[in-house]
């Protein structure tokens, strides 16, 4: 299974301190230059960029058509990392997407992009056994402290899925 990530769904793991899932789920998680720019080159991010240097399982790759990058971002509005990830994930033929902003999400659901959120992969981890139900109780919390934007409404139907009434 090939999987590309935009930023967000790594940082946001990582802030929550599941970064793991991502190896467990998927063992390597491909990302284009501008993700890891993002991830690495941010100097609000430096305890995160030590993290994500020693991750074995994010393997960094070159986009080939930079043109289309380029269209993607004029036409969308799309930042350099999603509109990157977007067409590595073309370029690959990639299975699985992963992405959280809404935008973003927006233009992979138009471009028929099989995707998935941090929420869906806490979810996912779960149903896999790799988190209990009060870990993603825990996860989302944290991710909230974090002021990642996550409705109420979106993390109480996690919990629900998960087996713990609204808590949000």
């Amino acid at each position: 299974m090939i999987v590309v990530s935009d930023t967000t769904p790594i940082l946001s793991l990582l802030k929550a301190g599941r970064l793991e899932l991502l190896e467990k789920l998927y063992r390597t998680v491909v990302v284009p230059e501008a993700v890891y720019s993002e991830l690495t080159g941010n100097i609000a991010y430096k305890e995160e960029k030590e993290e994500i240097e020693k991750c074995s399982f994010i393997c960094v790759e070159k986009i080939h058509n930079v043109e289309s990058v380029r269209i993607l971002r004029d036409v969308t509005g799309l930042d350099a990392g999603e509109s990157e990830s977007l067409v590595l994930y073309e370029e690959k033929k990639a299975d699985l997407l992963l992405i959280d902003e809404h935008k973003g999400r927006s233009v992979a659901r138009k471009m028929a992009v099989e995707h998935i959120g941090t929420v869906g992969i806490l979810m996912l981890a779960f149903d896999e056994n790799l988190l209990t139900k009060d870990e993603v109780l825990e996860s989302l919390k944290v991710l909230l402290a974090f002021d990642i934007r996550l409705s109420r409404k979106l993390c109480n139907k996690v919990l629900h899925y998960v087996g713990i009434e609204d808590y949000f």
